[in-house]
């Protein structure tokens, strides 16, 4: 594999199955019987591909590698730079992983303009790869503002009612946010010269300009991720999109926004993470008691989810900022327990919905009784969800809390009522889903979960609990990356006076870890 360009083939891989697609013809149900096969395995061959990459990458190595880069633009100094480190691998892998299951779970779900969907779902594979491993700026943005076009269309054509206008807000509201970012690109650019982002990692920025361009890409990517108040184009878009869609936006493209906090703003622009820690903590926090209440006022069960989707993602947002291991571990952890548990959950509703095309919960009721494996399927995802020790959820919220304990008791306190507000409108929406009379013959005519149902649940159940129960096995992936960046930010601030001293850590893998990292072979 040596001389194979790993990134690149996993990023068009999927590529080359859309082209395949649009070139389908004939009557429509085979167009559309191809069309699904053609994607399934296209995007199965995909991620089998991609887990060359982690047999591949060196976790003893926290500096990028299997970099591919070829000049570009090189009158520009701009360049072709992929390569994957401890924070982005787990990304793509979930991008490829999420994508078959997409596939299978609209295998039934979607009835109208099948080629063109699965068309738009590997379009949003390929740019989802492409943007956690890009390593120049140009290329990076290239990719994040390509996720828009196919998400816009999974909301806008396959939605549902009122999907027209929860793609334009979710459109305008990530595309004004995407401006602000390529203004500051463009200055950090005709600063230091190069879109290589290797190099504006260690790039010294002035401290009155890491003040604006910290703003910049911190609106651009809390949109995204998105934090309170920039989350209210998120419900609408979970509400009205497809069940895959819903699941690609929660599982990845969330993620896109707590990559970039910590790629751009942390790691790039130390001394500004420093200055505004405590605005980002307090629009966490708003984000996780305001959402977890509004959740708990509900009564579309996939509007519930879409709340809670902003209350998760506020912890990772406070673990970033918290600056310390346990924080930045904990946000990491989080990230990756919420692509799973969230996108299940999706799925799970998705199934009812299917069935009973009502996302109402006092529609249903009972269901444990006629639907056990789904009862079963759902509440591993519930107690996910709310932390359940042994669950995925567990660790990461535990360890983000532990991380902002540190910085401030009063954080920390506030921030633990969302465990509470999380356990409640979870076990209510079980409650109503699974208990009581099984009274309603429409509900009662429901069927459990099919053997294609159960093998798209299977992977993410076995996920959940291996992260759960031996969270080290993905953990030690990204664990010297993480302790390089927070030695690397310590340096920064002591260096501009901020700080007294680093952690003796810190400073010790400092000294022993060079600021720049050869990149191992691929």
């Amino acid at each position: 594999m040596a001389d194979v360009p790993i990134l690149s083939l996993t990023t068009f891989l999927p590529l080359v199955g859309a082209l395949f697609i649009l070139l389908i013809r004939g009557e429509q149900e085979a167009v559309a019987r191809n069309a699904k096969s053609v994607a399934l395995w296209t995007s199965l061959i995909t991620f089998i591909v991609s887990l060359f990459i982690l047999t591949g990458f060196d976790p003893s190595n926290p500096g990028f590698q299997l970099v591919e880069e070829v000049a570009w633009l090189p009158a520009f100094n701009i360049a072709y730079i992929k390569g994957v480190d401890g924070i982005s691998i787990w990304f793509v892998l979930a991008s490829t992983l999420l994508t078959p299951i997409c596939v299978l779970a609209s295998w039934d779900a979607v009835e109208k303009r099948v080629k063109e969907f699965m068309i738009a779902l590997l379009v949003l594979e390929t740019m989802l790869i492409g943007m956690f491993t890009a390593l120049d700026f140009v290329l990076f943005y290239l990719f994040f503002e390509g996720v828009l076009l196919p998400m816009f269309l999974l909301i806008g054509v396959w939605g549902g009612p009122n999907r027209v206008y929860a793609a334009y807000k979710f459109f305008i509201y990530t595309f004004i946010g995407s401006v602000l970012m390529l203004l500051a690109i463009l200055a950090m650019y005709l600063t230091a010269g190069t879109m290589d982002m290797r190099v504006m990692v260690d790039y010294p920025f002035p401290s009155n300009m890491q003040i604006w361009l910290w703003l910049a890409f911190f609106i651009a990517f809390a949109v995204k991720t998105p934090i309170w108040p920039a989350h209210t184009w998120l419900p609408f878009a979970h509400v009205e999109a497809p069940t895959a869609g819903s699941v690609m936006l929660a599982g990845v493209m969330l993620k896109m926004g707590g990559y970039g906090l910590i790629r751009a703003n942390v790691q790039m622009l130390p001394e500004a993470s420093f200055f505004f820690q405590d605005v980002v903590f307090f629009m966490s926090i708003a984000a996780i008691i305001y959402t977890s209440l509004v959740a708990l006022a509900q009564t579309d069960m996939k509007k519930m989810i879409a709340y809670s989707s902003v209350a998760h993602m506020g912890y990772v947002s406070m673990g970033i900022f918290a600056m310390n291991q346990q924080g930045l571990d904990g946000a990491m952890f989080q990230m990756l327990s919420h692509t799973f548990v969230s996108a299940a959950l999706f799925l799970c509703i998705g199934v009812a919905y299917n069935r009973l095309h009502t996302r109402e919960m006092a529609a249903y009721g009972g269901m444990a009784k006629n639907m056990p494996r789904y009862a079963v399927v759902f509440a591993i995802f519930m107690f996910a969800s709310v932390g359940l020790p042994g669950t995925s959820g567990f660790v990461g919220e535990f360890l983000t809390m532990l991380g902002v304990f540190q910085v401030s008791t009063w954080y920390g306190m506030l921030s633990a009522t969302g465990l509470v507000l999380g356990a409640a409108y979870m076990l209510l929406l079980f409650r109503k889903l699974f208990f009581g009379k099984l009274e309603k013959p429409e509900v009662k005519a429901m069927s459990d979960l099919s053997m294609r149902e159960v093998a798209f649940f299977a992977p993410l159940v076995a996920i959940v609990i291996i992260m759960g129960v031996y969270p080290a096995s993905f953990q030690n992936v990204y664990n010297p990356t993480v302790e390089k960046i927070l030695a690397d930010h310590q340096a920064s601030l002591k260096a501009a006076g901020l700080i007294e001293a680093e952690t003796p850590k810190t400073a010790e893998l400092r000294t022993e870890t060079p600021a720049t990292q050869p990149a191992s072979e691929n």
